[in-house]
């Protein structure tokens, strides 16, 4: 079977060098054909697994329709040579031909086609590069929004916050978290923007500035629905305990099952917070204690104009 397509694929070969001669009756080589020809030709070989050779052809492809002013199914053609490529396990040579692909879809006008691919593109990255990834995810969502695709550029938004989190770079993490919490504004879907106030808070806190993580929810108040949601009052519960540095206060909130069913690396950051100083039992000491210390003298706020 395999011989018999590699067979087929070498006669569309010779069939596509055919269309490209030139004779004193025939002027101007045929590229429509030509590129024809090859893409039946990368088809085989793909089919027989020879994914080296299925990629040049797939290039050749690209390359003859490309004299033939057809950007859009040149650029197909370099997609497909991309994934040949994945097949080849080479993939940030896979990843620069989608990429350039993208390019090409752009140039001809099709830019949600261009988003697509990215996405595709991050997906198969992933795996074993995650700040390429956020960089595919980032750019594929600048060309929705571009658009006015604002759920499709969010979603995409959306993966490349996660990555950041997971990549530890928590600092474009809440950027990147608030534009997407800004991009659910704007279309009015609410209860997202809950749950991103939760990511960013989380995020804040990590990055141990208390300042902007209640900041983030007291501008939340602002959104029709939030005060006194569940969401609000979890913030605010977590906030209070992390300010009074209350372990167990901290612990409930981020074991609630609100926190604990987040998105796998938002549901890591509440398992993993810690309150500052290692954290106190401040409800049980404050018993012993009404008062204040052993002197009898009043007891001040430990953070006492806030953390930072």
């Amino acid at each position: 079977m395999a011989a018999q397509k590699i067979n087929e694929a070498h006669d569309h070969i010779a069939k596509a060098e055919k269309c490209l001669k030139t004779s004193l009756t025939k002027w101007k080589p045929d590229f429509d054909s030509a590129a024809s020809e090859y893409a039946k030709a990368a088809v085989c070989f793909k089919n027989a697994k020879q994914y080296e050779q299925a990629t040049e052809a797939y290039l050749k492809e690209a390359e003859y329709q490309t004299e033939n002013k057809t950007l859009f199914h040149a650029a197909k053609a370099i997609e497909q040579a991309g994934m040949m490529m994945k097949e080849q396990k080479k993939m940030p040579e896979a990843i620069d031909l989608i990429e350039k692909a993208c390019m090409m879809y752009m140039e001809n006008g099709t830019p949600d086609t261009a988003a697509m691919a990215l996405d595709r593109a991050g997906k198969l990255i992933e795996p074993i590069n995650l700040e390429k990834a956020v960089d595919l995810y980032q750019k594929a969502a600048g060309v929705f929004e571009n658009e006015d695709r604002l759920r499709q550029a969010v979603e995409m938004l959306g993966k490349a916050s996660r990555l950041l989190v997971r990549l530890r770079r928590l600092d474009e993490a809440s950027v990147a978290v608030l534009k997407e919490k800004n991009m659910y504004k704007d279309i009015e879907n609410f209860p997202m923007c809950f749950k991103k106030t939760t990511v960013q808070v989380l995020i804040h806190l990590h990055r141990a500035d208390y300042v902007a993580a209640d900041k983030c929810v007291r501008e939340s108040y602002s959104l029709p629905g939030y005060s006194g949601s569940e969401d609000s009052v979890a913030m605010e519960t977590l906030l209070q305990g992390y300010d009074e540095q209350d372990e167990d206060q901290v612990y409930r909130v981020c074991n609630s099952p609100l926190l604990k069913y987040m998105d796998n690396d938002y549901a890591k950051l509440a398992l993993s917070l810690r309150v500052p100083g290692g954290g106190t039992k401040k409800k049980k000491a404050a018993a012993a204690a009404p008062q204040g210390g052993a002197d009898g003298a009043p007891a001040e706020d430990d953070y006492e104009g806030g953390l930072c």
